[in-house]
């Protein structure tokens, strides 16, 4: 990174070639030809920080932007959630990771102390502590050149044999605060916690939008999910902060703009119950981006949330349900829609009809929601002399479509040769008078000789009444 035509920050690949910090163009380019060099931009860094930002309130509400290139974030109240220090460090470095950014974590007591960690060139000294005492014993090892405010004065504290914050805390206090004034000696007390700190933390938008500039073409609709874990990260980020969950956003690709340019390829996503993490989110958008024909190169990125809900209640039941909660079938019924397509992934749906036939309606799964009372308050044609279906008899869960006719012999239903014996019935279904499809019939569960039971019906008010099959049980 150029700034000012002089190095200003590199990748440790970068390092490994000669370049180091201060060094001109020219010089960079002389000895590492296939180095990138790319020219600061302040504005990109804000925005990337503010992504950050957004990302990581999904560990913690407290996160304040303390300089250019620093987040600091109070997590005193996370460590049990997130299973401890190691495993939210972890966790932190992993969503960072996902972004594609190169970082420096540490984790201390007080927010200078951490900075100061996670600032540190060796590698020596552990980065992540929790103990005051602890982390006093390695800032003491520390040296004084990682403190803005002692910049100043770095070759007066170098002639008198001062080279780490030890020595600098073993300095007299009144005479260091009339040499380098009071903020050196505020940053020091602030780093061994013997200050304290004032923050002002992050407030989170009230909608969230986030456009995100490629750095080159993308022809390949796979190849945009590296980037949209960009966006998906301060999303679930966002949610988090607001105590909210989302349903429905959208996902754009922008193409060319100017002569050639077209219309952004948008990407709808709907979920079967309002979620909020970030696994769930990216493997939806994983098999929806899968089966998306990119026709025109993507340029630019941008997701759009218009709508979200509160989330729901974590369950309060001492054990699990068994064979998972809600939450993971919605999740399953997400990625086998994304996948096999909404038309493929259907639910029963209930109707207020005694008809078997007619009393139920196959609809898309994440669409099923309407409880089988709101169906019935909103059929259009209810039958008003009708009681609730499967009031009477048990029903099969295996209907033939259409029913089979049975053969009669000496008055019984007979069906693969075998004689049918009547044990339950008859249960009469008088019902569609109002369409074309009146349905008059008497239901019995049969039985045959291997005590396997049949659910048959005998049409009424006909010359010649037939016997039919129309379902089975298990």
């Amino acid at each position: 990174m150029l700034e000012q035509a002089r190095v200003a920050a590199l990748t440790p690949a970068a390092a490994a070639t000669g370049i180091h910090i201060g060094m001109r163009r020219a010089g960079a380019a002389a000895i590492a030809p296939d180095v990138p060099l790319l020219t600061r931009d302040p504005l990109a860094e804000e925005h990337l920080l503010h992504e950050t930002a957004l990302a990581l309130l999904q560990y913690t509400p407290d996160l304040a932007i303390a300089a250019p290139d620093t987040l600091l974030l109070q997590v005193s109240a996370s460590l049990m959630y997130f299973g401890g220090p190691r495993r939210l460090h972890q966790r932190i470095a992993t969503t960072l990771q996902g972004m594609g950014l190169h970082t420096s974590l540490g984790m201390a007591p007080t927010a200078q102390g951490a900075w100061l960690l996670a600032h540190q060139s060796s590698d020596r000294t552990p980065r992540r502590t929790l103990q005051t005492h602890t982390l006093a014993r390695r800032l003491d090892t520390l040296s004084h050149t990682l403190l803005p405010s002692a910049e100043p004065r770095r070759e007066w504290l170098h002639s008198i044999g001062c080279r780490t914050l030890g020595d600098l805390r073993r300095l007299p206090r009144a005479g260091l605060q009339r040499r380098c004034g009071t903020e050196l000696l505020h940053t020091l007390d602030a780093a061994y916690g013997d200050a304290p700190e004032c923050h002002v933390w992050m407030q989170p938008p009230a909608r969230f939008f986030q456009r995100l500039e490629l750095p080159d073409y993308i022809e390949h609709a796979e190849a945009v999910l590296s980037w949209a874990q960009r966006l998906i990260e301060p999303l679930c980020g966002w949610l988090v902060a607001r105590r909210r969950a989302v349903q429905h956003f959208t996902l754009a690709l922008e193409h060319e703009r100017g002569r050639h340019a077209r219309p952004p390829t948008t990407l709808p996503i709907s979920l079967a119950q309002p979620a909020w993490q970030t696994s769930h989110l990216r493997n939806l958008l994983r098999e929806k981006l899968g089966r998306l024909p990119l026709e025109a190169p993507a340029i630019a990125l941008s997701l759009r949330v218009d709508d979200t809900v509160e989330q729901p209640t974590a369950s309060t039941s001492l054990f699990p349900d068994p064979g998972g909660s809600p939450a993971e079938h919605a999740r399953l019924l997400d990625l086998l829609s994304a996948r096999l397509g909404r038309e493929r992934v259907l639910q029963a749906q209930p109707v207020a009809d005694h008809r078997p036939e007619t009393a139920n309606r196959w609809c898309a799964a994440q669409d099923a929601k309407k409880s089988p009372d709101s169906v019935q308050r909103s059929s259009s044609h209810p039958d008003p002399l009708s009681r609730p279906p499967f009031a009477l008899m048990d029903r099969p869960f295996w209907l033939l479509d259409p029913p089979i006719p049975l053969q009669v012999q000496q008055h019984r239903p007979v069906y693969s040769g075998q004689p049918l014996r009547l044990v339950r019935g008859p249960e009469r279904i008088e019902s569609g008078w109002w369409d074309a499809a009146l349905t008059v019939r008497d239901y019995f569960v049969a039985e045959d000789a291997a005590s396997a039971r049949y659910w048959i019906y005998r049409e009424r008010d006909t010359e010649h009444a037939r016997w039919f099959l129309h379902g089975r049980y298990a």
